[in-house]
């Protein structure tokens, strides 16, 4: 579902602010604004990442919006951004391009977090999404799964990291922890998070690389060789694999056992 935007410019003496509403139920009269949100005291849900000036955090706060109340992640930063090549010298607020990236793949039907809220005043920057109730982290999910339902989640992880590398995005930061999962009526839901450093790659083949050599090596123990394999032959959507996705799988095994030492698997077995 893609979301109106509204634009709110608010003048300050020195600064101005610019408000994102993303969602229907945010408007002016919620307490989607800046400055309630940026002086909401509450406990820590990530204690802050302090770094070169600059400050990043988060907390979990019901908030009030017109269709009720919705439990909402708040993530506030201060002086904290990293360099582009568009702004090569201050640098873009980190939560804006996860803020973009987030509307980036909603626009492609990717399936990630649901942004309610973007604002930035000067080095400030607020970013609210919604809670993802209910779901686990990839890497805490599967160790609780049989064969039968482990195969059936990682089946459908790999048909939505195909998705997005079919519109050549690549998340760039694929831990297993970075993927959330849900078992609703029957199925799974997958939900990427944590797009910070999320790209779009000219040659797709460049994001297939990167993005499963680090799901892979980060699955340590929670997957076995076979399940990388099974995961493998999901994601190329091949029941046998052809010669030349033999020939990549080849090539991630080698780039794994570099990194990290992995026994090969043989593919005289498959």
């Amino acid at each position: 579902m893609q979301y109106p935007q509204i634009l709110v410019y608010i003048s300050g003496a020195r600064t101005v602010s610019k408000l994102l509403l993303t969602d229907d139920s945010a408007s002016q009269k919620s307490s989607l604004n800046f400055d309630s949100l940026w002086h909401l005291y509450t406990n820590w849900f990530e204690e802050p990442n302090v770094r070169r000036g600059g400050w990043s955090g988060v907390i979990k706060q019901p908030i009030q919006v017109e269709s009720g109340a919705v439990e909402v992640f708040i993530k506030r930063q201060e002086n904290h951004s990293s360099k582009t090549l568009l702004h090569p010298f201050k640098g873009q607020a980190t939560f804006y391009k996860e803020y973009r990236n987030i509307r980036r793949l909603t626009k492609k039907k990717i399936p990630t977090l649901n942004a309610l809220f973007f604002g930035q005043r000067g080095m400030k920057a607020i970013l609210v999404t919604k809670a993802l109730t209910d779901y686990q982290p990839l890497d805490i999910a599967s160790l609780k799964l049989d064969r039968q339902q482990k195969r059936a989640l990682l089946t459908e992880v790999a048909k939505n990291l195909r998705l997005m590398h079919q519109h050549h995005y690549q998340h760039n930061c694929l831990y297993p922890k970075h993927i959330f999962v849900k078992y609703v009526n029957g199925a799974w839901r997958v939900r990427f998070i944590d797009l910070e450093k999320l790209k779009w790659q000219l040659f797709k083949r460049n994001a297939i690389h990167r993005d499963l050599i680090t799901l892979y090596r980060h699955s340590g123990g929670n997957w076995s060789e076979k399940d990388r394999l099974f995961f493998f032959r999901a994601y190329q959507q091949e029941a046998k694999l052809s010669n030349r996705s033999k020939k990549l799988w080849r090539k991630l095994q080698m780039k794994n056992a570099t990194k990290s030492k992995m026994i090969f698997t043989e593919l005289s077995a498959t």
